[in-house]
């Protein structure tokens, strides 16, 4: 009872305590507000991804018809994919025909679509319908009859649809599915993206943690001189103690309801940020049950402990607070203890392998332990080099002897842009040390061509005209388009027999002279291409490309019964030359002919491949080529030849990680704001006395920089080699060597940037404060 009535009485305190006592009140709300909607918003993340993986799965084709061959019915659905780009964003979507009267219909879709209909989503359907969808207008030109719906989206702002068609055929690419929804997961992530994701989750959250035990202390100083007061009037000191954790349990208890107010306030609006083309749907950011009543036991349970640790440290006497006389040296030891062993414990947990479960909690606990053991190193080290600062201008004077005689809140304020940083540069390291197995070169030569396009349904003539259209497209220097079939030894075969057969490709002189060596080239002419340095595979062509014999054209092709199969005669003149690797950076080997060797409008069953090469000095350059493909043929696949591509999981946790580390740095700089603006009012008295006796504004505003300055340039030496000692460890865990030392250095200028940012946004409030009736009191 007497715990709940001092714990009362302190409350009491801070709901009554004036203006004073209600502005120190608000600033701990603020503070502590801020953390718990980040710590709301973090454990929102599972269910976020898991309701974005089942809508994932719900519009992915049933297994039926990915394991069978799917009869058909009436509601059978004939798809094939029709994703493009449009200046760098992907537009997904699918070219779709029923087969019966009641097809099955995509989740978020109300209605089928019929011949050139559209079901957009309503990013999509904006954008269409914008000026500044009028290239990729062009290449949808279809009635939008429907909206797509969030069941059928990923996130808000995806560029999605849905086409019906009434040409599309399975022999033209369409593939029958027979309904959606897929009940399987999704693979596991390996164990070096576990580790990631541990060490991002904490990064991520322990400048939280910490920022919330500094809310709680905000106006220590005014709180100690009023328990003094208390003391005064007889209270002893175990009471004093109870009432201030009873002021910062009010404090947290409003920085609660803050922190629930900016979070479903915020989340109305999460739906239109946008960070690196990715969004999500204000419904799928809801923390579980267990984690929101965690937040909410916790934060006021730290307030209370925070508080009552740092009353031990602080000597309240009737008179005054002895804290303000000096106190003795904070001790090292147990400070270097803490990171010492979060190093050793990620150091016996050992290496992690690819065939090992991971245990998370020792990695977890681990890499808890040697940041917050930055942050509890960081006041002694601010400590032992501000003592022992000497001299200079009067702002760095002013500001040295400011964190002299109590650097305790400035230290507060930079400890978790300490961490935060130490977290980064750690998380850095690991990334370029594991970037080379989640990356791969692809061998392909984007300075030869930058695009790559492909037809199974362009035959005949219109395969001739393909390769003209994309040459006169605007913006396309140069065009290795060939139109390609398969040819064989004609003959008889038995079942066991393998028929001999390659590859026929036609284009013209300049297009083969990028495929293969051939020297001097001109219409009419024949070459026979053996692949580097392999002779076996060699051999096989010959069986097939024997000059001055016939070779069967169209060996897929479907004939009506009697009809002679399509022949051509290989020109006995015809060279032997070797392949040479194309921009694709594959080799290309077997017959290749120029266009007046044989018409490529002869071939009844062809497919037409285009490697495009821009001029990437005109803009939307890639949009035209798009354009052309989607004239030609809807479903024609353009690809963006790229030198290295990166595997897709290991680039969802780098997603994870780029909007983490925006927010987390968002956090900073504004809990940074709030603990200065608290340290200028608890200053207020001191700033009215120094402009009453003629100090200027610009010498207090300089003395404002440097007190926020050097604390912040000591915790960023000391984040930088913590981070380095952390990441050189879990790169040694991961096996791994640390392959680039100097990564600190944006995270270190990131620190540097938000002190000038927070410094610039508090001079209102500190030109506002420096008045000489500031001395008046009552």
């Amino acid at each position: 009872m007497t715990w709940l009535r001092d714990l009362g009485l302190g409350i009491r305190f801070a709901a009554a305590g004036g203006r004073e006592g209600w502005a120190r009140t608000a600033l701990t709300a603020a503070g502590v507000g801020l953390g718990v909607a980040m710590l709301l918003i973090a454990s929102s993340v599972p269910h976020l991804l898991d309701q974005r993986s089942v809508r994932d799965r719900a519009r992915e084709e049933a297994p039926v018809s990915r394991n069978a061959d799917v009869p058909k019915s009436d509601t059978t659905v004939l798809r094939v994919g029709a994703a493009t780009e449009f200046r760098g964003r992907t537009v997904d979507g699918f070219l779709m025909r029923a087969e019966g009267a009641r097809p099955a219909v995509p989740p978020g879709v109300t209605a089928f679509p019929g011949p050139r209909e559209m079901a957009a989503s309503p990013a999509l359907r904006d954008l269409l319908t914008s000026p500044e969808g009028a290239l990729l207008k062009e290449r949808l030109p279809y009635r939008i009859t429907s909206t797509i719906s969030d069941a059928g989206l990923l996130s808000p702002n995806e560029l999605y649809f849905y086409v019906g068609s009434d040409t599309l055929t399975p022999a033209n690419g369409g593939h029958r599915l027979a309904g959606y929804g897929d009940g399987a997961t999704g693979e596991p992530l390996p164990p070096v993206l576990v580790v990631l994701v541990i060490m991002i989750c904490v990064v991520l959250l322990a400048p939280v943690a910490i920022f919330i035990a500094t809310a709680a202390r905000f106006g220590g100083e005014r709180r100690d001189r009023r328990l003094a007061a208390l003391r005064l009037v007889g209270t002893d000191i175990p009471t004093t103690r109870r009432i201030a954790a009873g002021e910062a349990l009010f404090g947290s208890v409003l920085g609660l309801l803050a922190g629930a107010v900016f979070f479903f306030v915020g989340r109305r609006f999460v739906g239109s940020v946008e960070v690196w083309d990715h969004s999500a749907f204000p419904s799928d950011l809801t923390p579980a049950a267990w984690s929101a009543a965690l937040v909410a036991l916790a934060v006021p349970l730290c307030a209370v402990l925070v508080t009552l640790t740092a009353m031990r440290s602080v000597v309240v006497e009737p008179l005054g607070v002895v804290r303000h006389t000096g106190s003795r040296g904070r001790r090292l030891w147990w400070r270097l203890l803490m990171p010492v062993l979060g190093l050793a414990v990620l150091g016996l947990t050992g290496r992690v392998d690819d065939f090992t479960p991971v245990d998370p909690y020792p990695i977890a606990a681990g890499a808890v332990l040697v940041l917050v053991g930055l942050a509890l190193l960081l006041p002694w080290l601010i400590e032992a080099c501000v003592k022992r600062l000497r001299g200079g201008p009067l702002p760095w004077q002013l500001a040295v002897r400011r964190l002299q005689l109590n650097s305790g809140a400035a230290t507060r304020a930079v400890s978790g842009i300490t961490v935060a940083v130490a977290g980064a540069v750690a998380l850095q390291m690991l990334f370029a040390a594991v970037g080379d197995e989640f990356e791969a070169m692809t061998g392909q030569d984007p300075s030869r061509a930058q695009f790559h396009t492909f037809s199974e349904t362009v035959t005949g003539q219109a395969a001739a005209r393909t390769i003209e259209a994309f040459r006169s497209t605007e913006g396309v220097d140069r065009v290795i388009g060939t139109v390609e079939t398969y040819v064989t030894k004609p003959g008889t075969y038995k079942e066991d027999e393998v028929t001999p057969t390659t590859s026929l490709s036609i284009g013209d002189c300049a297009t083969l002279k990028e495929l293969a060596e051939i020297g001097s080239c001109k219409e009419g002419d024949v070459f026979v291409v053996h692949p580097r340095g392999d002779k076996e595979m060699s051999d096989w062509v010959d069986e097939t490309a024997r000059k001055g014999k016939e070779i069967e054209l169209d060996p897929t092709s479907d004939p009506k019964p009697g009809a002679e199969s399509a022949r051509w005669t290989l020109p006995a003149d015809a060279r032997t030359v070797t392949a040479r690797p194309g921009p694709l950076g594959e080799e290309q080997w077997g017959i290749m002919a120029t266009v007046g060797a044989i018409d490529p409008r002869t071939l009844p069953n062809a497919q037409t491949i285009a490697q495009i090469k821009v001029d990437e000095g005109v803009k939307d350059v890639s949009e035209y080529v798009r354009n052309t493909a989607a004239r030609i043929d809807p479903a024609m696949r353009v690809t963006t030849l790229t030198s290295v591509t990166r595997d897709r999981q290991y680039a969802s946790v780098q997603t994870g990680l780029r909007f983490g580390a925006a927010a987390t740095l968002l956090f900073i700089a504004a809990s940074m704001l709030v603990s200065q603006l608290e340290q200028l009012r608890e200053r207020k008295r001191l700033l009215s006395v120094l402009v009453a006796f003629g100090t200027s504004r610009v010498t207090l505003g300089w003395s404002v920089l440097w007190q926020t300055a050097v604390p912040v340039v000591i915790g960023l030496l000391v984040a930088t080699a913590g981070g380095l000692g952390l990441g050189a460890v879990m790169t040694w865990m991961l096996a791994k060597t640390v392959t680039q030392w100097w990564l600190f250095l944006p995270m270190a200028g990131a620190g540097g940037a938000l002190v000038v940012a927070v410094t610039l946004l508090s001079l209102p409030l500190l030109w506002r404060l420096m008045r000489p009736d500031g001395l008046r009191t009552e």
